[in-house]
């Protein structure tokens, strides 16, 4: 069985994103072993300074990359990274997760992104919409994708 590792920077604060990813983990428990890593967000004052803001992925990136276990297949969700169609990526999953790997782990930056060390560190820069998402939604976004995978990947009718 595989198992699936998701990092966050940051808690889920809307009670519905919770609800939604608690659906998720149940439908995906059946099928893969779930582990979730949340790290805290750093503080930042009011009113950040652009300099403040820049400092906060470098510092978040530091507490993610002591997250990952050695071994692990790595995807880190960014903007600039690779964009699939569910098919594709449903095969790039099975591929991560059959080649040796001892987890597929996702990694989920805080609302000012991803530090470079981490997207440096990632086997797979993934963007899952040209679209702007509250940072919010990209955790239910996520399990939504991971679970759909898991259903192409065994051939089951939910992805249509």
């Amino acid at each position: 069985m595989y198992t699936i590792h998701i990092i966050t920077i940051g808690p889920l604060k809307e009670a519905a994103h919770r609800e939604i990813v608690a659906e998720y983990k149940k439908r995906l428990s059946g099928v893969c072993r779930l582990k979730t890593t949340e790290l805290p967000a750093k503080k930042l004052s009011a009113a950040p300074s652009p300099a403040e803001i820049a400092s906060a992925p470098a510092a978040e990136g530091e507490a993610v990359l002591r997250a990952i276990p050695r071994g692990a297949y790595k995807i880190a969700l960014c903007v600039e990274g690779k964009r699939f169609d569910s098919p594709s990526f449903a095969e790039c999953l099975r591929r991560a997760a059959d080649g040796g790997a001892s987890e597929v782990t996702f990694i989920i930056g805080s609302s000012y992104g991803l530090d470079g060390k981490v997207k440096n560190a990632a086997d797979l820069l993934l963007s899952v919409s040209d679209f702007t998402f509250p940072h919010g939604l990209m955790q239910p976004i996520l399990y939504e994708i991971i679970y759909r995978s898991f259903s192409i990947i065994a051939g089951g009718k939910y992805h249509k």
